[in-house]
């Protein structure tokens, strides 16, 4: 206690110069001069570098792109090839592995072998790679790189080690499994044709062997040709020649006939019989027209010919073939054709690849398929085809994220135990019913929960106004509830006043959350400028919204120069920039209205979440609202505070009013840092953030979803001449690149410009135009919460946009600037310096880096609360930091952290209690009453793009700076729980992960995870408590991860196995009769052909292997689960066999040793036994 009052004392004595301004280059966690050092408020930090690693946990979502599908029937396990090179691999509820080839060559099919823990991947690089699914994390065994030939199409039948691979060349080569050797066996496409003809047959399209003979394979051209060889006799059994292309071939399981699908949308039948013609041609969906023509068919890419014990009809399935007059207006179908019955399933999404899931893995056996995987190109559903109305199954996997683009997520963990039962009770109501009754077929595999698990919720934002609650505990990932914000609002109409400039450019698209699970509070932020505010309740309600409309638009224009030094700020008087009142005279009522209507009716509200109040911007001077920026809502305070590039509104949400209003610079008080000219508005009125977003606007490819994609068209602009003006006056420290603005702090907003008498609206209403959406950007990216999707051609000047350095100085165009409040946060903080107990206040960070605070006085009593008002004001402080404000958080002064105030859950619905009136109950920690022996005051954690400061207060002085990049800029920081204690985590723009201890903010990690930034990535990365963060790595997928080395050391325990020892079932027995008469399938000894004695050994310059980076040793390190303790005991075993065998030998020995000693020891005996003792 002695000892913290002295670091008061001398606290106070420290000069406001050596805190405002402490040493720009002190090193990581070097005192600030002049102020106390941790050591005297005796801080013990518990953290170090060793409790820190990046590790990714696992990836939700529709895999990104996908391109193939394979399925083992035995496993029950599923894998998905993608474009970008993933692999995912589906079993039960749990298990969800993905894996990735470091080449991110497309995968362009899989070929599992089937029951024996192993997967083929071909890819587009002709490389094909085995993996070992032995293992909770599937590896590389071995890599074949062709060199010289293109790979078309892969076989690999069942339990065979061989591999026919077929070649653009038409050539069929054979790979051996074990070793990934090309064997010497070749078939060669100028062998597998007749002589005579001249045509190439083009590129192998498919490979099978028969089910009648494993000897005959069947080898199907593009061009029309199928070809039987037989791999014994080296020769070909029959040609066969069609005029139309071929795209797939599929046996009858008897092996006497097979189906193709060709180009043409036709399916013709042959039977080995008779080849010179085929027994059955049809067009499934083709119509013969008046003349006798047929309809022309879009190609049938696909088909499946399988046999059913249940019925004597086979199923034929199969995608495409539909009629081009009828496509048009069609969406991609699946044909099912049972006997005489045809059943069309249409798609919402075009059909990349199926697959008919079968009982069975013997091809010469009847298939009985029980369902049909169908992967779309944004979708994966399953079809149940033992119920004659084909249900689909009820998808376990969380697939549906990107059912409306994601454009915000936030993540929760050590969430109260009892939200996600209520949040599941409430979803279940709203689940879509007519399912399947059958259990969910992809089943293979093992996961239990580990005993490490908290509850964790994922919040996703969405472009259709549409909020989700994800179960994430346990690193799976279910969907909770789904909330529709759009309900709050009336339906925009076409040509109906601002709505209808809005009704193509999805106006309700949530751009930040805000949601507080103890008080289950809920806040939406919207890309039209809203706020909504919801409350939680089991009950349903009709309730009156309460709407409130906020005029946040200033009129005059500053010019912001930097101090000669940030220890002596100029100050001057900002009453000149004052927000123009609502209902002031010169604003057109036209214009005193916001983008969006809210319902003035009573809504009926199911239970859950319920509106309760929205706010929105108006447009003023026919300018739109600018993007709100920042958010922040507490319970407990009953307060709702925003911000954007024009200034600050804090709203009582209990008395629903709004409370304050106030431009950026009337927050400073007295205590402006910089000094602002006033000056007259220009005659040319672009404002520098059109410029800049017109280079963001080049990120997005796909003009048809603007909003879709976020903010794509929202930027365009037709006065070029201004853009190279402004191109033309660029600071070579500004870091423009390619007309991208590169820094968040050098980003400016646009503002609304005042009507200029003498001025005409022409130039006005052109450089608008009527195509352009009514809203402008707020530029920095620590204020954007928005997922964008980027289109490729952009790529590097992406990467050039978030990798460049930056200056921290103020350029010629950041000097046209607003300032904009970039973060906000409630709590229990000392408001002045010479404040002796905590009171409630917000903390405002702005985009040039300034820390203010406003005191709250709010009335104890709770019905003072509801009836007397709150005061708030700015209190004159003023604290600077480099770059943009991120975060803010509090902690004791024994390095606790201090939660934000809350109030406990109520629901406003429900029955009173007459005896019992409802009142609030308030959940508070405040400093003093976290820490009897350290006295009053509390730490600020207060971190910028660029820097990170330590603040005691409530002296302000600054114990602990640390420039955290120079070179770069932070998108995103948190002060986060870990190991018991809390560091800073902090996302910089080139890709670094990087942690710090608290309060001294001494570097404890600093790994380069992203070799390239994304700028969807930078928009959608959260950290959260545990060590754990995410990111949308894809528009369809969540990537987790974790910086704790406690949880990747755990990670093996908590991720499902993907192979479990399943004995393969037996061929059925065909009976003497059907197998002497029916030639059945006859054995076949493929080694004796393809081996190196037999066949010889294959051209080098052919193929090369390539070793998998996992050698043995590591393979048996990392083999994880029931399959690795087996590895694991079966080593021991045969080293306690090895011990036993010494031990054997050396009590052989042993007993040698004895019988020699015995027998000497006799014969001595047998010496002497006559001789008396004298004798001897």
């Amino acid at each position: 206690m002695k000892k913290f009052r002295k670091v008061l004392d001398g606290l106070s004595s420290s000069s406001p110069g050596g805190v405002a301004s402490p040493s720009c280059g002190s090193a990581a966690g070097t005192p600030t001069a002049h102020a106390p050092t941790p050591q005297d408020i005796h801080v013990q930090e518990t953290l170090v570098s060793e409790n820190f690693q990046i590790c990714k946990t696992v990836r939700h979502g529709f895999p990104y792109q996908p391109t193939c599908l394979a399925f083992d029937p035995v496993q029950k396990i599923l894998a998905i090839g993608s474009r970008t090179g993933g692999i995912r691999i589906l079993g039960r509820p749990g298990v969800d592995c993905y894996s990735q080839h470091e080449s991110g060559a497309a995968v362009l099919q899989l070929q599992f072998l089937i029951n024996e823990g192993a997967l083929v991947t071909a890819c587009a690089d002709d490389t094909l790679h085995l993996w070992n699914l032995r293992q909770r994390r599937p590896a590389i065994l071995h890599s074949l790189k062709f060199n010289r030939e293109r790979i078309t199409f892969c076989h690999l039948p069942f339990q065979s080690k061989w591999l026919y691979v077929g070649t653009e060349r038409g050539n069929t080569h054979i790979v051996n499994i074990e070793s990934f050797v090309l064997s010497g066996y070749v078939i060669m496409w100028n062998k597998a044709i007749e002589l005579a003809t001249k045509a190439h047959p083009g590129p192998v399209v498919h490979l099978s062997d028969s089910p009648k003979d494993e000897g005959k394979l069947l080898i199907g051209f593009e061009s029309g040709t199928v070809v039987q060889w037989d791999l014994r006799a080296k020769k070909v059994d029959f040609r066969i020649y069609y005029d139309e292309a071929i795209h797939s071939v599929s046996w009858h399981h008897e092996g006497k006939q097979f189906m193709c699908s060709h180009s043409d949308g036709s399916l013709t039948m042959w039977n080995l019989r008779n080849t010179a013609r085929p027994i059955q041609i049809t067009y499934p969906h083709g119509k013969i027209l008046k003349d006798g023509r047929k309809e022309s068919c879009k190609p049938i890419l696909k088909v499946e010919y399988k046999t059913s014990r249940n019925s004597s009809e086979p199923y034929v399935i199969f995608s495409g073939g539909l009629s081009y007059d009828k496509s048009g207006g069609r969406r991609p179908t699946l044909t099912i054709m049972h006997g005489k019955a045809i059943t069309v399933l249409e798609m919402d999404h075009p059909i990349v690849e199926f697959l008919v899931l079968c009982d069975t893995p013997y091809s010469n056996e009847v298939q009985d398929p029980y369902a049909v995987v169908v992967l779309l190109e944004k979708d994966f559903i399953v079809v149940d085809l033992t119920q004659s109305n084909f249900p689909i199954f009820e998808n376990p996997y969380p697939m549906d994220i990107h059912e409306s683009p994601v454009t915000c997520t936030a993540y929760f963990a050590e969430c109260p135990p009892d939200i996600i039962p209520i949040l599941y009770s409430i979803g279940a109501k709203q689940k879509k019913t007519g399912y399947s009754h059958k259990e969910w077929p992809v089943s293979g595999g093992t996961w239990t929960l580990g005993s490490q698990t908290y509850p964790e919720i994922i919040v996703t934002g969405h472009a259709d106004g549409t909020v989700k609650f994800w179960d994430a505990s346990a690193i799976t990932l279910q969907m909770l509830y789904k909330l529709k914000t759009s309900k709050v609002f009336e339906k925009p109409k076409a040509g109906e006043g601002r709505a209808g400039e809005l009704v193509e450019e999805d106006p309700y698209a949530v751009q930040m959350v805000s949601w507080c699970p103890h008080s289950r509070l809920f806040c939406v932020v919207g890309i039209s400028a809203h706020v909504i505010l919801y409350r939680f309740s089991k009950h349903d309600a009709n309730t009156q919204i309460v709407s409130l409309e906020v005029r946040l638009q200033f009129d005059s224009e500053d010019v912001i120069s930097p101090s000669e030094a940030e220890n002596n700020p100029c100050f001057s008087d900002p009453s000149s920039h004052s927000p123009q009142p609502p209902g002031s005279p010169g604003s057109g009522t036209q214009d005193s209205l916001p983008c969006l209507k809210v319902k003035s009716r009573p809504v009926r509200m199911p239970p859950g979440y319920q509106a309760e109040m929205v706010v929105q911007l108006q447009w003023v001077d026919g300018e739109p609202p600018q993007q709100i920026t920042s958010l922040d809502i507490n319970s407990a305070y009953g307060l709702l505070a925003f911000g954007n590039c024009n200034g600050l509104t804090v709203v009582d949400f209990l008395q629903k009013t709004i409370l304050m209003c106030m431009g950026t610079l009337d927050l400073y008080g007295a205590a402006d840092p910089y000094q602002r000219l006033t000056r007259s508005p220009r005659k040319n009125r672009q404002s520098t953030s059109d410029f800049c977003m017109r280079g963001l606007s080049h990120f997005y490819s796909d003009s048809k979803k603007r909003i879709r994609t976020s903010y794509q068209s929202l930027t365009e602009l037709s006065d070029n001449q201004v853009s190279m003006d402004m191109e033309k006056s660029k600071s070579p420290t500004s870091d423009h690149v390619n007309g991208h603005c590169t820094s968040p702090t050098s980003q400016p907003c646009s503002v609304g410009k005042p009507r200029i008498t003498g001025v005409s609206e022409g130039p006005r209403l052109t450089r608008r135009g009527p195509g352009r959406p009514p809203f402008r950007k707020a530029q920095s990216a620590a204020c954007m919460e928005i997922s964008l999707p980027v289109s490729s051609h952009t790529e590097e000047s992406r990467e050039n946009s978030f990798s460049r350095s930056r200056s921290s100085s103020v350029s010629s165009i950041d000097r046209d600037t607003k300032e904009s409040v970039t973060t906000l946060q409630f709590g229990e903080s000392y408001g002045r310096k010479g404040d002796a107990l905590p009171t409630a206040c917000l903390w405002v960070g702005t985009s040039l880096g300034v820390v203010l605070l406003l005191p709250i006085s709010i009335p104890t009593e709770e019905e003072e609360r509801m009836e007397e008002p709150i005061t708030m004001g700015p209190s004159g402080t003023v604290l600077m930091l480099k770059g943009s404000v991120l975060r803010f958080a509090f902690l004791d002064c024994g390095g606790a952290l201090i939660q934000s105030p809350y109030e406990v859950w109520r629901d406003p619905n429900g029955p009173e209690d007459p005896d019992r009136p409802r009142r609030r109950k308030l959940i508070n920690f405040s400093p003093s009453s976290s820490q009897e022996a350290c006295g009053d005051g509390h730490l600020a954690v207060v971190c910028s793009e660029k820097q990170a400061k330590v603040i005691l207060m409530p002296t302000q002085a600054v114990l602990f700076t640390h420039n955290i990049t120079e070179s770069s800029f932070l998108l995103r920081a948190d002060v986060v729980s870990v190991c018991n204690s809390v560091c800073l985590a902090c996302f910089c723009a080139n890709g670094h992960i990087m942690t710090l201890s608290l309060p001294s903010l001494r570097p404890l990690m600093d790994i380069n995870y992203l070799p390239l930034t994304d700028l969807r990535i930078a928009r959608t990365f959260v950290f959260t408590n545990g060590g754990q963060a995410l990111y949308l790595s894809s528009p369809t997928e969540i990537q987790r991860l974790t910086y704790s080395q406690e949880m990747t050391d755990n990670l093996q325990d908590m991720l499902g196995e993907l192979f479990t020892p399943i004995e393969t079932p037996e061929a059925q027995n065909k009976g003497f009769l059907k197998g002497f008469f029916g030639g059945n399938a006859q054995t076949f000894d493929r080694e004796e052909l393809f081996g190196e004695a037999a066949a010889g050994k294959a051209s080098r310059s052919l193929a090369q292997h390539i070793p998998g980076p996992m050698g043995l040793e590591n393979m048996k390190a990392a083999a994880g689960g029931v399959v690795g303790d087996l590895a694991r005991a079966r080593i021991a075993l045969d080293q306690r066999g090895e011990r036993l065998g010494e031990l054997e030998e050396r009590t052989a020995l042993m007993m040698n040793s004895a019988e020699t000693f015995s027998t000497h020891a006799h014969q001595v005996m047998l010496k002497h036994k006559d001789k008396k003792w004298y004798q001897l």
